[in-house]
């Protein structure tokens, strides 16, 4: 763990000039190795390998796969984000929740179990992916080759075991004016101003969401204003101001649901006024996701975490995850990793004791599952 999270594994779509993945790759991948699993690096972009360790066992049997993300977000207004940090059982730097933590687990656990013969019949995949801060292409790629019975994504949900999350829906709304001296009032139209008339109406269009009756696990959804540009100089009315927003999906929504409410708003407002110009598109999305509740994947892994001393519970989360894409293909998922505090913040930590809980579980939900 401390090896990991002192190797720089910032997403280069993220911050311009990163490394990526391929140091903290490589060293997965030798892991692996030396722990006798059958090992393949694949390149997913430039540079950005996804590593995938397979452990066949000596008799048919299901697959279960153990998956985590190897980038980090950005370090700005980090003092030392790739010096780990030991202070009251803790573990500071960047990626040590996020998910360094979790893989670390993972590749301890697969080290265990094929020292001890385990893995009597079936599979164990344990996968490495690139870009789940960004845009999941790793985890795309893997889905498209690689197919398990159940899996794991070893993100930190303080060893609860999440069984849903939300999605997203990232939207751009666009508003045109016309451009002309400030001193010119019936030449120029305000962008700027026609925007606060959208804003306004997704201010409320939030508060409606948020009073929704919540689902059980993940509340309701929402959604917020993220980047606003407009205007060119002072003294000028502003020809175009564009908006991007996030709407944060749940389970069952309506593929679209954010973009559809948004254009339904900006027609109420050209209905309104028919000097007012704006459209609105999809940037991207990612769906929520839901385990089937019958399915007996989470109490397996409940009866792990216990035997290794833990008393999970059954959560959701509110960030989004790749067991969207896994599930997607088929493939059963739940979210189970250590806890710890300070994600995509200046301060991150996971908690050791944590990290080591999560692998003695994951031994024994293999041993429950492929022995």
């Amino acid at each position: 763990l401390e090896d990991l999270v002192a190797i720089d594994s910032v997403n280069p779509s993220l911050v311009a000039g990163a490394p990526g993945e391929g140091e903290i790759a490589r060293r997965i991948a030798a892991e692996c190795t030396a722990a006798g699993l059958e090992v393949t690096v694949s390149e997913i972009a430039p540079g950005r390998p996804n590593v995938v360790a397979v452990l066949d066992g000596p008799n048919p049997g299901p697959t279960l796969m153990f998956c985590g993300h190897l980038d980090t977000v950005g370090v700005a207004g980090m003092e030392h984000p790739f010096r780990p940090i030991h202070r009251d059982g803790r573990l500071y730097g960047r990626g040590a929740q996020d998910m360094k933590g979790g893989i670390a687990a993972m590749v301890g656990a697969a080290q265990q179990i094929a020292e001890q013969n385990i893995c009597t019949r079936g599979r164990l995949i344990v996968a490495a992916v690139v870009d789940e801060e960004h845009a999941s292409l790793g985890a795309e790629a893997l889905a498209a080759l690689w197919h398990a019975d159940a899996a794991v994504v070893t993100e930190p949900t303080d060893l609860d075991i999440a069984v849903a999350h939300k999605g997203f829906e990232w939207v751009r709304v666009e508003t045109l004016g016309r451009a002309a001296h400030g001193s010119r009032p019936r030449d120029g139209r305000d962008a700027i101003l026609r925007m606060g008339r959208v804003l306004s109406r997704l201010e409320s269009l939030d508060r409606r969401l948020q009073s929704q009756r919540p689902h059980a696990l993940l509340g309701t959804g929402s959604l917020h204003a993220s980047i606003i540009n407009g205007g060119r100089e002072l003294s000028s009315y502003p020809d175009r101001c564009s908006l991007q927003i996030e709407r944060r999906t749940l389970p069952g929504e309506p593929v679209g649901a954010g973009l559809q409410e948004v254009r339904a708003i900006l027609e109420r407002l050209r209905r309104a006024d028919a000097d007012f110009v704006c459209e609105a598109s999809l940037v991207f999305s990612r769906a929520a996701y839901e385990l089937e509740p019958s399915h007996p994947l989470p109490e397996m892994l409940t009866r792990a975490a216990e035997t290794a001393g833990c008393r999970p519970r059954r959560v959701g989360m509110s960030f989004w995850s790749d067991a969207a894409i896994l599930s997607a293909v088929g493939v059963p998922t739940v979210l189970f990793g250590p806890g710890g505090a300070g994600l995509h913040s200046v301060e991150e930590y996971v908690r050791i004791d944590d990290v080591r809980v999560c692998r003695d579980a994951l031994v024994e939900l293999a041993r429950g599952y492929l022995r």
